[in-house]
């Protein structure tokens, strides 16, 4: 494999990934981060250039330390033929098969068209709806790094001091988005990982069904759309209430299948 670190390199790699959302978007929303300051350390590794058929973004070495940290131990992939991928991970020089750690992987269908993927492959032609005037007492804003603690309390990956240290970062590093109730304490709110995918969102129980979350999703979109920053979000097949969710926030179904290994060492 090839350590992809040139920055005119990285950036026609992104070109290039975009051209196969949506299969691509873990490793596209990857190298978005990394070709903008780069926050959480990665690096990008391809089995040839400028012609590839796979690509793994990983965490670097420094990064790595805790054998236990199952949210900074992930290795996203894309690949073009899951026969070469399947040979590559077996290479204890590319994966630390010692550790605890995540790879989630989406292989490209090559018989299907991806043809006007790309362009508003994150949402639908829902409207957008402005905060209602007669509420006064709720504001949008970016979730601040004082509440990780509240976040982590209410993920359901979360819970535990490993998850709080992530959660943190992304606050402090990547975009995010509230609403702030009258008590100036977030109601709702919504983050975004180190591959561009939102997640962690949450509306406190007393606000649900009131339009809290839509208003955050809607002005958090409109901020990442003026900055053109990628984003998407994953949603379990079966989760029917979830998938209603996003639908209604303006997202529109991707036919992918993407697959997610929790790998635990052998002792």
């Amino acid at each position: 494999m090839i350590l992809l670190n040139n920055s005119q390199k990285l950036l026609a790699l992104y070109k290039s990934l975009a051209r196969s959302i949506p299969e691509s978007l873990k490793v596209y929303g990857s190298v978005y981060h990394i070709n903008h300051g780069n926050p959480f350390n990665l690096e990008v590794l391809v089995d040839s250039w400028p012609e590839y058929r796979m690509v793994i973004i990983r965490p670097q070495k420094q990064e790595m330390t805790d054998d236990m940290d199952l949210y900074t131990n992930v290795y996203r992939i894309f690949s073009k033929e899951p026969q070469k991928s399947q040979e590559i991970l077996k290479n204890c020089e590319i994966i630390n098969w010692k550790q605890i750690l995540q790879i989630q992987e989406d292989i490209l269908n090559l018989n299907a068209s991806n043809k006007s993927k790309f362009g508003s492959w994150a949402e639908t032609g829902h409207p957008d709806v402005e905060f209602e005037s007669e509420t006064p007492d709720f504001k949008y804003a970016q979730l601040d790094v004082s509440y990780s603690g509240l976040v982590n309390d209410r993920w359901r990956r979360g819970k535990n001091e490993r998850s709080l240290r992530y959660i943190k970062r992304c606050i402090e590093a990547l975009p995010t988005a509230c609403v702030l109730g009258p008590e100036g304490i977030p109601v709702s709110w919504v983050t975004m990982d180190p591959s561009c995918e939102l997640g962690m969102a949450y509306s406190m129980e007393r606000y649900r069904k009131k339009g809290k979350m839509r208003q955050t999703m809607v002005q958090f979109k409109k901020y990442l759309r003026q900055n053109n920053i990628p984003f998407y979000l994953s949603v379990l097949e079966f989760n029917e209430d979830s998938r209603r969710s996003v639908k209604q926030n303006g997202f529109f179904e991707a036919a992918c299948e993407w697959h997610q290994w929790t790998c635990y060492p052998q002792i």
